[in-house]
């Protein structure tokens, strides 16, 4: 039992144990996002957690997002955020306030906090060693908002093997260095297909698919790929649900075992949903 895990208040019961060995020495990739950045206490809380993870042998890949900042420094700058179905719409202004804002004010700052709890970290972009490959997601040539072309996850083996926990902004290039905003829960599920990750993990600002989204007494925490996609059709899933629902049907269906939509705002949500029978998300498998 490591000190982390010794130090650490959540309750480790004979439960929790059992499911911490089943997953030693597994990839899992989580992507944080939402109003679960905004509060200070609730971001350091999410990390410790994640690196608590990390110190029990569980090879960890953090991709972030920052849309709150993102937004809160384009109207500093008079510009107004654009969306379509959830997803940003990126002129050549915001994609440099995009670059900016996740590559070095967020990015750098998640990597102080695991820094902090002594979990070696290290900072990337999709830009680096063309970690992502983008390609645009419109043939509007004035919209930087890319998709993912190609992963080369090298870098992120060559890390992972030396105990690095790589933390990943969803900023990348096309092959002739021009700068794309990409969605992170695309990236973070290109990443999750590409390194054959036992998890995806979207820990977010929601409680995870809802029949009410007003309720979240209406929690469904057991899905499969036609439960989803019924929901949609149906109405039940929209906006910005779309993106993370899609990137975790597009695991799902590319070998990864399962895809989890966690509250990142409830203390322990992460360990209770990883490491109890009972969890507290929503779980998506084929």
């Amino acid at each position: 039992m490591s000190n982390f895990m010794l130090s650490h208040p959540f309750y480790f019961s004979a439960e929790t144990i059992s499911l911490i060995r089943k997953y030693v020495g597994a990839t899992f990739v989580i992507k944080y996002g939402g109003s679960a950045m905004k509060d200070d206490l609730v971001q350091r809380n999410v990390i410790e957690d994640i690196a608590l993870l990390s110190s029990l042998g569980i090879r960890i890949v953090l991709v972030h997002g920052g849309g709150y900042l993102i937004d809160s420094w384009l109207e500093r700058l008079n510009l107004i955020p654009r969306f379509e179905n959830g997803v940003r719409v990126t002129d050549a202004q915001t994609v440099e306030v995009v670059e900016m804002v996740l590559s070095g004010q967020v990015n750098k700052k998640i990597v102080s906090l695991f820094n902090s709890t002594n979990i070696p970290a290290i900072g990337l972009s999709g830009k680096d060693t063309n970690l992502i490959v983008a390609s645009p997601i419109s043939k509007d040539s004035e919209n930087f908002t890319g998709t993912v072309n190609k992963v080369n996850i090298r870098i992120l083996n060559t890390l992972l093997s030396n105990g690095f926990l790589p933390v990943v902004s969803s900023v990348a290039s096309n092959s002739l260095g021009c700068t794309y905003n990409i969605n992170a829960d695309t990236i973070a599920s290109s990443i999750a297909v590409s390194l054959h990750a036992e998890k995806f993990i979207l820990l977010s600002d929601i409680p995870g698919v809802l029949t009410d989204r007003n309720n979240p007494e209406t929690l469904i925490k057991d899905l499969n790929v036609a439960k989803v996609e019924d929901l949609k059709s149906k109405g039940f899933i929209k906006d910005g649900m779309i993106p993370k629902v899609d990137s975790c049907l597009n695991v799902v269906k590319n070998n990864v075992k399962a895809a989890h939509i966690v509250d990142g705002r409830l203390r322990y949500s992460l360990l209770h949903e990883l490491f109890t029978y009972r969890r507290v998300g929503s779980r998506i498998v084929l």
